[in-house]
């Protein structure tokens, strides 16, 4: 643990999230917001924790108050990888493929509209097992749960066409806002280009209103001083999407992102595509 290499002393509190309760339904089905961080939300504003380890995708675009996220770590692979058997997807018009996301949902539709794409829950470990004991064909996770479990023993062909979703890869490490002990320390464990790339991302979903019921995807690369920003919304079915793409200095990156959504909500099929994702939210009211 990188705390532990530079001093401090650490003591790992193990919480248990909604979103590990409930394996059945799609995660965008449950309603909440924060499936993945809000018992743990919890645990740093009741002083039983410190700090919160997230996979910084599945934290909430707004964090709850009196929190922040402190640092963010230099990000592995943002791609995602299709998980197969023994045939690949384009050699098979019946292909069944599982996934819990309906970004991936919707890009995999896209590409292969004949395909049946069926839900799975669980953490890795438990996703993988459910995918070998299945008659499925193949299923989609981020690249990067392969590597850092050490999970060689699966076929698996990184998607370089899949856009991600908005910080993909990166860790974020969310404390107390006026914790300022805990925040000098994360400060000197914050990826400066990675936190840059990930929170312009961030800041495209925000401006969309978007989450996990929409499959709003975002990728930034800082290469030199020159920021690449690529973004998407599609339909719900992968049938229709709007993409956006720019390039500008990497000290403007509090820009990139609500630039680029407004040229999404400023485009008559982009506009269209996410009123249709509101209404398709639970609890969503005319």
């Amino acid at each position: 643990m990188q705390l532990q290499q530079v001093g401090n002393e650490c003591r790992l509190v193990s919480i248990t999230s909604t979103g590990d309760v409930d394996l059945v339904k799609p995660i965008y089905e449950l309603g909440v917001q924060g499936v993945f961080t809000k018992e743990l939300d919890t645990a740093l504003l009741k002083n039983e924790a410190d700090m919160a380890v997230h996979s910084l995708k599945d934290v909430p675009i707004v964090p709850a108050a009196g929190l922040s996220i402190a640092a963010v770590l230099k990000r592995a692979s943002w791609k995602d990888v299709l998980l197969y058997k023994s045939t690949l997807p384009e050699n098979k018009n019946n292909f069944t493929l599982a996934t819990s996301s309906i970004r991936r949902k919707a890009q995999w539709l896209q590409r292969y509209p004949s395909h049946t794409l069926v839900n799975v829950r669980g953490n890795i470990g438990t996703r993988i097992t459910k995918f070998l004991e299945s008659d499925w064909d193949g299923m989609l996770m981020a690249e990067v749960a392969l590597h850092r479990l050490d999970l060689s023993y699966v076929q698996a062909i990184p998607l370089d066409w899949m856009l991600p979703a908005p910080a993909q890869g990166a860790i974020g490490i969310v404390c107390r806002e006026n914790d300022k002990h805990a925040k000098q320390i994360l400060k000197n464990l914050n990826h400066e280009t990675t936190y840059r790339e990930v929170m312009a991302e961030r800041q495209f979903l925000y401006a969309l209103k978007g989450g996990c019921s929409a499959p709003i995807s975002a990728l930034v690369e800082i290469t030199n001083d020159t920021l690449h920003f690529r973004g998407a919304v599609h339909s719900m079915d992968g049938s229709r999407d709007e993409r956006v793409e720019s390039e500008q200095h990497m000290d403007d990156w509090q820009l990139t992102g609500s630039e680029a959504a407004h040229k999404i909500l400023n485009t008559e099929n982009g506009s269209a595509i996410l009123k249709e994702i509101l209404q398709n939210r639970p609890g969503f009211q005319v």
